[in-house]
């Protein structure tokens, strides 16, 4: 990673900067994601918690994920842009929501998670890994 990656929500109010490297990035497709991001998938970066600074209020949302653990999903209280994530089972993570990166194409996804889930309209691509849940753990 050249630099820092910086971004923020709508209207400004939130704004954040990235300076360690991902440790993975990628699309998921289950049914969570799919209501919370409008769309028929999320698409995030995993970065280490030490390396994000995040400047503005912030709303926050828990609910169990897939693994019956939480997710504390993080919002601007003013427009409603969904920032960042933490996952119990990602301890030490933070998960940054890719489109809200000022330079979105500094986003490449690793792999699709969930695919199972995929609607017919949002496929996962063919040229990234896809798991029908969650990857195998190494």
């Amino acid at each position: 990673m050249a630099g820092a990656l910086t971004g923020g929500c709508l209207c400004g109010a939130v704004r954040y900067e990235i300076t360690a490297a991902p440790a993975f990035s990628g699309r998921c497709y289950c049914d969570d994601c799919r209501k919370v991001s409008g769309t028929g998938h999320n698409a995030a970066l995993a970065v280490p918690s030490n390396g994000v600074s995040i400047k503005g209020k912030l709303t926050e949302y828990t609910k169990a994920g897939g693994s019956g653990q939480p997710i504390t999903r993080r919002f601007c209280p003013t427009c409603g842009s969904r920032v960042a994530a933490s996952v119990a089972v990602l301890e030490g993570l933070t998960l940054i929501t890719a489109s809200t990166l000022d330079d979105p194409d500094n986003f490449v996804p690793q792999m699709s998670i969930y695919c199972s889930y995929a609607t017919s309209w949002d496929p996962p691509p063919a040229n990234t890994p896809a798991f029908p849940g969650m990857p195998p753990q190494a």
